[in-house]
């Protein structure tokens, strides 16, 4: 399995997951928060074609996961899988009354076969309709995706246990948001509370909680641009680790990060 961040971050998400067994390639996007050309731009800058994707995994409904998802897919016969709590969250979004065929409804406690993959929705608190995270199984390895989140429930650490690689936010810094003059105090309620997004020493208290023999992999993923610093993000998840923050990657708005093997 290899994975590819085309972009993370509030302006647009998207998560490229392939998975070869011999002759047959699985691809998997897991959100698309960006505009359909701007994504298919990204898509073949990662060596993909749109029509190749199997299926696009939605996470919840907020704009940067789910912005292009129904345009993208109705213009390449991709399915969708959302939760039936996302779905009714974007009634009368553009494109979603033509993907009808497309949509498949899933249980956000179930986990399901996809192109030959076994995907486990993961329940997160997050300000969403019902909002799910993700971990992808291909047999051989397990990625976990875990992004948009208030903070690490039980549930949440046992559903991340025996991974090999792990793409986790780290959204802000606390003092950092906490002295961002130009964000007001309703919204720094919201970002850094039990609804909101992963402060770098939550992710990493998740981190050193879940079973992590396996880990091999870690990417900091969805940081903020005012309220974060790569190396802040570094530094956290490097001390949970006890590893080298050289060893931690962070995927940027802009570029995400290039395939890794895992």
């Amino acid at each position: 399995m290899r994975f590819a961040s085309l972009g993370s971050g509030s302006e647009g998400n998207a998560l490229l997951v392939e998975s070869r067994d011999g002759a047959r390639t699985a691809r998997l996007m897991i959100d698309c928060g960006f505009g359909r050309r701007e994504i298919e731009r990204r898509l073949h800058g990662a060596g993909c074609a749109p029509e190749q994707l199997d299926a696009i995994l939605v996470t919840h409904e907020h704009g940067d996961h789910i912005g292009g998802v129904f345009r993208l897919a109705r213009a390449h016969g991709i399915a969708v899988h959302l939760t039936h709590g996302t779905l009714r969250a974007v009634a009368g979004a553009p494109g979603l009354d033509q993907c009808g065929p497309l949509l498949r409804i899933i249980d956000s406690h179930a986990a399901f076969e996809c192109a030959g993959l076994l995907v486990e929705p993961v329940p997160v608190p997050h300000d969403a309709r019902e909002p799910v995270q993700y971990v992808i199984d291909d047999g051989r390895v397990r990625l976990g995706v875990l992004t948009d989140l208030g903070h690490g429930t039980p549930h949440v650490i046992r559903a991340l246990a025996r991974l090999q690689a792990l793409v986790l936010e780290c959204n802000h810094d606390g003092e950092l948001l906490a002295g961002n003059p130009s964000y007001p105090p309703v919204l720094k309620r919201r970002i850094a509370g039990p609804w909101g997004h992963l402060e770098n020493r939550e992710a990493a208290r998740i981190l050193a909680a879940i079973d992590g023999q396996r880990l091999r992999t870690v990417v900091a993923a969805h940081l903020s641009q005012q309220n974060n610093r790569p190396e802040l993000a570094r530094a956290a998840l490097a001390g949970a680790l006890a590893a080298r923050m050289a060893d931690i990657q962070v995927a940027d708005q802009d570029q995400g990060v290039d395939w890794i093997e895992v």
